[in-house]
């Protein structure tokens, strides 16, 4: 008999992250002063307790009692076999996702969520600043905050606050106060409107006024959050991959190819990374990050160091990026309108141990919309950018006649998103592509900076 679901009991969970940074090297973050950043440097930034977990190099991380507590409200997440897609598509591909959208919020953001609140309360922050694309981490960090009793301020994107006003709604529920970014609150957003005051903002100005608004707090009761990008955050979404690698065990199947979109790299790298591992130490498995058209950075962008945000509060990082003062174009996928990319995922692109890939996002659609008549849910625009490639991937099995096993991470469902799929339908939506003279251009941003050394893990 095969199974539509895999399912792992609560005290099959994970008990420990996987940390990346034990099997490869990286080129550190640099400072102001282009020396190495120093962990004290990030202190106004970040409590220490997780600054300690953004540089550990130890392989395996124990996952607090009280994170796994607040996980088991949704985890483990189900392993679900897409048959109704397969059939469509008439592939011998057996293709499997791991739905990370039965959690609260929806998505898997609130498996970084959760463990960041947590660390921030014991360190006796009172306040947590962020910023949001989608909607999706501002739901997310406001819930997570709601079960430590935190206070959670978040700036959204104003393309994304416009198009979402729901995803506004739930971060009230849950306690969260919402603010269109650029605003008016914070010297980077005074600054942003005063370039353009009709931007439709980007994550990297939501990020320097999420920086701002806790680094001002005199108090020092207040930190900031980051959602994506950091390696804390890959670390916890970890445990995506590791549920998914024993479920695949239950029933003695390995995956031929791994699949997830890529914004700030978090989704992926929570699938991807433990997958990652075994590659790192033989397999042969495929892995591919998938970015939009219309955001190119691990697919046109070079490898260099720049900053996280626009107005440069944070150190330089070592990643791909389009420049920091790049603003995307306003095409409907929030979460995917980032700049840069994770300094892990960039290193393991610049490796070639994982491939980057691109699609429009009329094809993404268009797979969003497969997915829903098929699989029956409406997955969020930054899934639909996964299952586009997963259909790829499905239908090139088909012309070779292979039975390879495809796994993709379902980030999210796109019911807060539905204004986008109207769009869609009604022919209002269109392709985004950057020229080469457009790339150029932004590169200017980080021309002067230092270059990163192309450093080998094996």
């Amino acid at each position: 008999m095969e199974y539509k679901k895999v399912l792992l009991n609560e005290d099959e969970m994970p008990c420990q992250w996987y940390n990346i940074l034990a099997d490869i090297k990286m080129n550190p973050p640099l400072g102001p002063d282009g020396n190495p950043i120093k962990p004290e440097q990030l202190a106004p930034v970040f409590p220490m307790n997780l600054i300690e977990q953004e540089v550990s190099s130890e392989r395996w991380i124990t996952i607090p009692e009280e994170v796994l507590g607040v996980l088991k409200i949704w985890r483990p997440s189900p392993l679900v076999r897409a048959f109704s897609l397969e059939k469509a598509l008439g592939t011998p591909a057996k293709i499997y996702y791991k739905n990370e959208s039965v959690s609260p919020p929806g998505s898997h953001k609130p498996n970084t969520a959760v463990p960041q609140a947590y660390y921030n309360k014991e360190f006796g922050i009172k306040k947590i600043t962020t910023e949001t694309g989608a909607g999706q981490w501002g739901s997310a960090l406001s819930f997570a905050c709601s079960q430590f009793g935190i206070e959670c301020k978040i700036f959204m994107v104003r393309i994304s606050f416009d198009q979402k006003p729901y995803r506004k709604l739930m971060m009230s529920a849950w306690g969260g106060n919402c603010v269109a970014s650029p605003s008016t609150e914070t010297k980077a957003g005074r600054d942003a409107l005063e370039r353009d005051p009709n931007t439709p903002g980007s994550l990297g100005i939501a990020i320097s006024e999420a920086v701002e608004a806790a680094v001002s707090d005199t108090t020092g009761q207040t930190r900031y959050s980051l959602g994506s990008v950091l390696n804390h955050v890959m670390l916890h979404q970890t445990i995506i991959g590791l549920e998914a690698k024993k479920q695949f065990d239950k029933i003695g199947v390995y995956p031929d190819i791994v699949i997830g979109c890529a914004g700030g790299g978090s989704n992926f790298a929570g699938l991807a990374f433990p997958f990652v591992s075994d590659k790192i130490n033989g397999k042969n498995i495929e892995i591919y990050p998938v970015e939009p058209q219309a955001c190119p950075t691990l697919t046109k962008a070079p490898f260099v160091y720049d900053h996280g945000d626009t107005a440069g509060y944070t150190p330089l990082l070592p990643m791909h990026s389009l420049g920091h003062s790049f603003v995307p174009p306003p095409f409907h996928a929030g979460g995917l309108r980032y700049h840069g990319m994770a300094p892990t995922v960039s290193q393991l692109v610049s490796e070639g141990l994982i491939t980057a890939k691109a699609v429009t996002q009329l094809d993404a659609y268009k797979a969003g919309i497969l997915f829903s008549s098929t699989e029956g849910i409406i997955p969020a625009p930054e899934t639909c950018h996964a299952i586009a490639t997963v259909i790829d991937e499905a239908n090139k099995a088909k012309e070779e006649g292979k039975e390879k096993v495809i796994v993709f991470n379902f980030s999210g469902h796109g019911l807060l998103d539905l204004s986008a799929y109207d769009k869609y339908f009604s022919g209002q939506l269109q392709n985004f592509s950057l020229s080469d003279e457009e790339l150029l251009i932004c590169q200017k941003a980080f021309e002067k900076f230092p270059k990163p050394s192309i450093v080998k893990s094996r």
